[in-house]
């Protein structure tokens, strides 16, 4: 399950407006302010932190077992698979993929009200709708999708009335959304019952007004 940063918070946090983020057309209607300032996104910082030390084992010899399912290594080698698709096609997928697995929440999988998996995580234990779109981060990101033409984005669904997140990647300048509850992968300009609250990659996050 998300959690919802409130906007003190969220503008307490922008410090410095980000000098280099790509300019895109705003997500889903909003106003953005950019930042480079993550100190408030500890959860997030704490996955790039943990996929840095886990990424090594993406090469490590893996004889399968009853304990050890290999799963970084499959994942690679699937990767490995797609590498020649087109750019739409490599995000349809990797999509695809990722969706593959079960939902699970946070409190029955760690025991805590919200947490962020690391791909290593995901592929072992599943997960909740952050998960998946951090997962498809850094699938595309080994794929050689530029990081800053891709976001986390935390936001609300007008339909269910909840918080949620997905996976924005811009490609030609069109936003794609990857997301769970979408079976195929589809124009972000063309979801309506979205609200973004803040959206976030390795090095900038967004806040997002209406």
């Amino acid at each position: 399950m998300v959690r919802r940063l409130t906007v003190l918070a969220l503008l307490f946090a922008l410090g410095l407006p980000a000098q280099a983020a790509p300019s895109y057309p705003p997500l889903f209607g909003s106003a953005e302010t950019p930042s480079q300032n993550l100190r408030l996104f500890t959860k997030w910082t704490g996955v790039l932190e943990r996929h840095a030390l886990e990424k090594r084992l993406e090469d490590t010899p893996c004889s399968e077992g009853p304990f050890n399912k290999c799963f970084l290594q499959k994942w690679k080698h699937y990767l490995g698979e797609i590498q020649n698709h087109s750019a739409l096609d490599k995000l349809r997928e990797v999509n695809r993929f990722a969706n593959h697995a079960p939902y699970i929440t946070d409190p029955v999988n760690y025991g805590v009200a919200d947490y962020w998996a690391t791909p290593r995580q995901f592929l072992s234990k599943d997960g909740d709708c952050e998960d998946y779109a951090i997962t498809k981060f850094y699938s595309l990101l080994t794929l050689g999708f530029p990081g800053d033409q891709m976001r986390v984005v935390v936001l609300n669904d007008l339909n269910l009335r909840i918080a949620h997140a997905v996976l924005v990647v811009y490609v030609d300048g069109v936003a794609w959304l990857l997301d769970n509850q979408i079976r195929d992968v589809v124009r972000a300009d063309k979801v309506r019952h979205y609200r973004a609250i803040y959206s976030v990659n390795e090095t900038t996050w967004w806040l997002h007004r209406y």
